[in-house]
């Protein structure tokens, strides 16, 4: 399993890539690795503002539906678009091509309380 360092990490196996004021959100590699073969995801949140671990979207894997919770309070102001033709880019690239929304985060240090990669691979047992 990848969990790249320069990514912070929730107990919902969300992950957050923080640039300035803006944040990429997608789940994690082992996320991903545990509902399966994704088969579509369903963000209905473009223009809202969330609290930290609202509920923002779900995913539908092949035998489940899973939330995804926004891991810091923020407004969504991108979904990847890409995701509605092709949903398995979450399994094949959940850093890269399978992020999911983009968002202005009210505070940007609340991400300094997320996971750093060590202490997500230790939740995940990896």
């Amino acid at each position: 399993m990848n969990f790249p360092d320069n990514l912070r990490y929730t107990k919902d196996h969300e992950w957050v890539l923080l640039e300035g004021n803006t944040a990429t959100v997608g789940i994690t590699d082992f996320a991903q690795g545990e509902l399966g073969d994704i088969v579509y995801v369903d963000i209905p949140t473009v223009g809202k503002t969330l609290a930290a671990e609202e509920v923002f979207g779900t995913v539908e894997a092949v035998k489940t539906v899973s939330d995804l919770f926004l891991p810091v309070a923020g407004t969504i102001t991108e979904v990847n678009a890409e995701l509605e033709a092709a949903p398995d880019a979450v399994n094949t690239d959940p850093y890269g091509e399978g992020w999911m929304v983009k968002m202005t985060v009210t505070n940007p240090a609340d991400v300094n309380t997320l996971m750093d990669a060590a202490a997500y691979k230790k939740l995940v047992g990896a």
